[in-house]
């Protein structure tokens, strides 16, 4: 017999939801509100889970109305705490789904991807309902709870993807930091990710589900001598999305505050304590809750690329490249990545191309956070890139030149894979020297200047533009980080 508990939500910042019973003895309760416009970013269900329990199921739903243009309408995130807290940093985190399942089970031997298997201990739980966004005549939802009883079975030990590969030594390794699974929203398993990463060149992906590192332990027998699978999280807030890249396995990184909040400091020391990088993702998003609000001093790198060449992207490598004439001191690298969830986007479109000392995870951070890298749309194109002044001095990206402010440097960029497109050296001035590649797309391009004349040099190869009349360039097929001069 069903439980359907009816109310209205109160007013936002205060708002008191009723918690779910079985203490009758019912296998499933039902809980109906309503969320009013300004609602508070996450609202918690009480879920008093009684002993005995082997499995819990969730499921929801909610009303979708017909909004003028121009007006958000309806759309609920769901994930759960268990009996451990709500706390922040998520002591009971077990799992997360966002809007991209109606319903989500957990028990001790398995659980829905996106949740954490476990026990599924007495004690009160909290179902966390995030109204992403609310119609003007309010977010009606429906929750329905259900509990299976019997032996709570055995949890399986993750098995985490190793630290190395095989690699080859010092070397340029290929790698898309930002990729989504059937484990956040995600339509691709972690197989295909795996097959499509290696078809598409790559020597390490980042597993980034939003919110949730349930899918850690997802790779196994996966990775290869061929394949550094790193794991990570993209943290996914109110006012920007953060990767959190290369953390050690199992960890869980929280997302519940805004930019106001003044918190996100503390998070970024923990994906550092982890062993991660800290790399603000699509800062200049148009979606809701996408673009960056929380600023870059906490971050190790940036990703200026986020799939398919747009207008975003120009926006945030303007951006990025604003921000480089004070590369004396601290500099955020930029990297590029796919943010690839289902067909028919492309892993590896775009993937950053680092300089590390061996396939490892390790020697690829420490790569990226030095920003000796670059980023190209296909394995197809491959650059190099250095500057070189009097008495063998030599640089190469991510690096500074250090000569004399009159002393001339020579800035060379050799390039592969990149039919019909043009090279640009780009410095503090703007974009100062520009060569055509031949039509086979393998060339060069080289230029001399000076350290007064220019603070850094960087090199970008674009398609042609789409339409010249306009005076905008064309989309990019790579561009690399900066050599800094002096």
């Amino acid at each position: 017999m069903l439980d359907r508990r009816e109310f209205v939500a109160g007013a936002a910042g205060a708002l008191a939801l009723p918690g779910v019973s079985f203490a009758d003895g019912r296998a499933e309760v039902v809980v109906r509100g309503t969320l009013p416009p300004g609602s508070p970013d996450y609202v918690y269900v009480p879920v008093e889970v009684p002993r005995g329990v082997r499995e819990l199921r969730v499921a929801y739903a909610y009303d979708r109305p017909a909004v003028p243009a121009g007006t958000q309408g309806n759309a609920l995130d769901i994930g759960i705490f268990d009996e451990r807290g709500t706390g922040p940093g998520g002591p009971g985190f077990r799992g997360w789904s966002g809007g991209a399942r109606s319903e989500f089970f957990l028990r001790a031997d398995a659980a829905t991807p996106g949740y954490l298997p476990g026990p599924v201990r007495a004690g009160t739980w909290h179902l966390v309902l995030g109204p992403y966004t609310v119609a003007p005549q309010g977010l009606a939802y429906t929750v329905t709870v259900g509990v299976v009883h019997g032996p709570a079975g055995a949890t399986p030990r993750p098995v985490y993807p190793p630290r190395r590969a095989r690699g080859r030594g010092r070397a340029w390794y290929r790698g898309d930091c930002h990729l989504h699974s059937v484990y956040s929203d995600g339509r691709r398993t972690p197989a295909e990710i795996a097959a499509a990463a290696r078809a598409a060149g790559l020597d390490f992906i980042n597993t980034s589900e939003h919110n949730t590192h349930a899918a850690h332990g997802a790779w196994e027998g996966l990775w290869g001598d061929d394949l550094l699978i790193l794991t990570g999280e993209e943290v996914t807030t109110r006012t920007g999305h953060v990767v959190a890249l290369g953390t050690d396995p199992g960890t869980f990184v929280d997302w519940r505050y805004r930019a106001r909040d003044n918190r996100f400091a503390r998070y970024a020391r923990e994906i550092r304590r982890a062993g991660g990088l800290v790399v603000p993702a699509h800062p200049h998003a148009t979606c809701v809750g996408c673009s960056w609000r929380f600023g870059f001093a906490e971050a190790d790198a940036v990703e200026v690329w986020n799939g398919p060449w747009t207008p975003d992207d120009e926006v945030a490598l303007a951006d990025w490249d604003g921000t480089l004439s004070a590369g004396r001191g601290r500099w955020t690298p930029a990297m590029g990545s796919s943010d690839a969830h289902r067909e028919p986007q492309r892993v590896g479109e775009p993937q950053t191309v680092v300089l590390a000392d061996d396939l490892t995870r390790e020697a690829v951070l420490d790569g990226l956070r030095a920003g000796r890298s670059y980023v190209a749309e296909s394995s197809a194109v491959s650059l190099a890139f250095s500057a070189a002044g009097g008495r063998g001095a030599h640089a190469g990206i991510g690096e500074r030149l250090r000569v004399a402010r009159d002393a001339p440097v020579t800035v060379r960029l050799e390039v592969t894979g990149a039919p019909g497109c043009t090279v640009r050296f780009v410095t503090d001035q703007g974009v100062l020297h520009t060569v055509a590649l031949p039509a086979s797309g393998t060339g060069g391009a080289q230029w001399t200047t000076t350290p007064a004349y220019a603070a850094y040099v960087r090199a970008e190869v674009r398609h042609p533009a789409a339409a010249p009349a306009t005076g905008l360039p064309g989309a990019l097929a790579a561009f690399t980080n900066p050599v800094f001069l002096g």
